[in-house]
């Protein structure tokens, strides 16, 4: 994006805009103005530290926002009525807060998106769907036990852009029986492999919806991806029923660019690899871990990439706080991490064990938090959109389960990242029913 210096001032009243300009640039480069009619996104830490500053400043009864500040205003006389009571402008200025932050995640792609409209792009665009192809509205496929379906069957150069998937089926925990793979340029071993519910954020086996910059779970049950897919010659995605009874109705719309000219050579490839330890080995009592050697794993890779992210799903199987464990990343072969966190609900971006609060963000959240209890359940992602962790040869990306790796809780996770081609053959997918979400001994059997 060329460089912009500018800003602009707005005053709307009564839903009327009243003063509006711009100034400067919004390309400084080419000297284009920056006008009242210039559209940009709303991201900015100033307006994220004045409007929390102004709303401490009223809890502390050092500000009044229905009170002129003693200073001559600059509103027209016939529009002072603008000043806010202090309920309505505490909701406003909090309002703004949370869209400040929200839209500053995604600052750096929405722009390049919306100003990408005024040029001509070099693609067609084309989508794979479930759509009936008889004219009628069966727009489905039914997929029978044991059996694997075809969602995308496409040649290169392209991308995928969006993968929508929806899924009727009345069996117990089907989004951890059918499974997700994706094969880039013609590979024997997918480069994406998953249950489709734990792909999609949903590791417990339930549907909820929630929400994160390329991952949400829309109403009702619908499954969207916004990760790009780049391939150069080929692109294969499918998913296998490995339940007991038949999904009666799979829809999909899977959209992705057809390109007239072949891909940079550096180009790198979408992943993603699902693990689980159901339970983690616990070590009782212990209290350091320097080198991270019995952390729960999230993902290893060789090669060259970085890593964009991680769902994880907890079941607690005793009580107290799970979330004790620090995230380690040990980048290009080394033997202690040169990443290292301060706690497994620090590097999912929130504090003191989540506060009991649930909350999802574009880039990180933890949409179901349970109590501190035996048999508990939660959900949490972090996506590193704002800079991903880079490796040349080799990632492998971890976290503790507790202080020291001392409980024995159930994790199930997936990892996201970019890599070059050829990658490690993942870890084989625990059976179904080792997939399935139970609270268990520390020897791994049922309670």
């Amino acid at each position: 994006m060329s460089p912009c210096a500018a800003r602009s001032s707005s005053i709307v009243v009564n839903g009327k805009l009243v003063f509006a300009k711009g100034y400067g640039y919004r390309d400084y480069e080419k000297k284009l103005p920056f006008t009242s009619a210039t559209m940009v996104p709303i991201a900015s830490n100033a307006k994220l530290f004045t409007a929390v500053a102004a709303g401490i400043l009223v809890d502390e009864g050092k500000l009044t926002l229905d009170k002129s500040g003693g200073k001559t205003s600059t509103i027209p006389a016939e529009h002072r009525e603008a000043q806010m009571n202090p309920l309505i402008a505490r909701a406003a200025i909090f309002a703004a807060a949370f869209l400040t932050v929200s839209a500053a995640a995604f600052a750096q792609s929405w722009p390049d998106s919306l100003q990408a409209l005024t040029s001509p792009q070099d693609y067609v665009q084309n989508r794979s769907s479930s759509y009936d192809r008889t004219g009628g509205n069966e727009d489905y496929r039914a997929i029978p036990a044991g059996q694997t379906l075809t969602l995308l069957d496409v040649d290169g150069p392209g991308e995928i852009t969006h993968v929508w998937v929806t899924i009727a089926s009345g069996e117990r925990f089907h989004l951890k029986k059918i499974v997700l793979r994706m094969f880039w340029d013609g590979e024997a071993a997918p480069s994406v492999e998953a249950p489709v519910g734990d792909f999609f954020g949903l590791g417990l086996g339930d549907y909820f919806l929630w929400q994160s910059a390329p991952i949400q779970v829309g109403g009702d049950k619908a499954l969207n991806c916004f990760f790009p897919m780049p391939f150069r010659r080929h692109a294969r995605i499918v998913i296998e029923n490995q339940g007991r009874e038949a999904a009666d109705a799979i829809y999909w719309n899977i959209d992705y660019r057809a390109y007239s000219k072949p891909l940079p050579n550096d180009i790198l490839y979408f992943h993603a690899q699902y693990r689980q330890a159901a339970p983690n080995h616990a070590f009782p009592g212990a209290k350091t871990n320097l080198d991270g050697a019995n952390n729960y794993v999230w993902m290893e890779a060789s090669g060259r990439g970085h890593f964009a992210g991680v769902t994880m799903s907890v079941i607690e199987n005793a009580d107290g706080w799970w979330g004790e464990g620090d995230d380690m990343f040990f980048v290009d072969g080394e033997h202690l991490p040169s990443i290292n966190g301060t706690g497994s609900e620090d590097y999912f971006l929130g504090a003191w064990d989540f506060g009991g609060r649930q909350f999802n963000y574009p880039l990180y959240g933890a949409p179901v938090v349970g109590p501190e209890r035996e048999g508990s359940r939660w959900s949490v992602y972090r996506f590193h959109l704002d800079s991903p962790i880079t490796f040349t040869k080799s990632l492998r990306a971890t976290i503790e389960h507790g202080t020291a790796n001392d409980r024995g809780d159930n994790f199930y996770s997936v990892a996201y990242w970019y890599q070059t081609e050829p990658h490690v053959l993942f870890p084989a997918l625990p059976a179904v029913d080792a997939r399935l979400p139970r609270v268990l001994s520390s020897s791994g059997a049922p309670r």
